[in-house]
């Protein structure tokens, strides 16, 4: 039984993964995507007018990759008088980050040295800042 919930996580996971992240992983303007703003944003998160704004991109597009990430579990909103909020789902976003993670070396510690590096840097922002 732990076997079977094991790869229904596994599944869910890469599921999220195509689903959430390769569809909107081109960039709209730099190297910003509507999730990457999100994240940036923090807990405030953006309303719709102002995240297409900002990537100048069509309300359609946007409509589409907004539902795209909260149906992986990335995104989460709130109404706010007449506007959407979105807001990044840290917790969802830690979750496919840590699938993403495990295992990543296989035994071969020169494979995770660089993501190991990407973290320590990711964690100074502090706790405070995410919690």
């Amino acid at each position: 039984m732990a076997a079977e919930s094991r790869s229904l996580a596994t599944a869910l996971y890469r599921a999220r993964f195509a689903s959430g992240f390769l569809p909107t992983s081109y960039t709209t303007r730099g190297d910003t995507t509507v999730f990457r703003l999100l994240v940036q944003a923090g807990r405030e998160g953006v309303p719709a007018g102002e995240i297409a704004r900002s990537l100048d991109i069509t309300p359609n597009t946007l409509s589409a990759q907004l539902t795209i990430l909260t149906n992986a579990g990335l995104v989460t909103s709130r109404r706010a008088g007449r506007s959407i909020i979105y807001i990044a789902d840290y917790d969802g976003m830690g979750e496919l980050l840590a699938y993403l993670m495990e295992d990543c070396c296989q035994g071969r510690p020169e494979v995770c040295a660089p993501l190991a590096a990407i973290a320590s840097r990711a964690a100074c922002c502090g706790q405070s800042q995410l919690s």
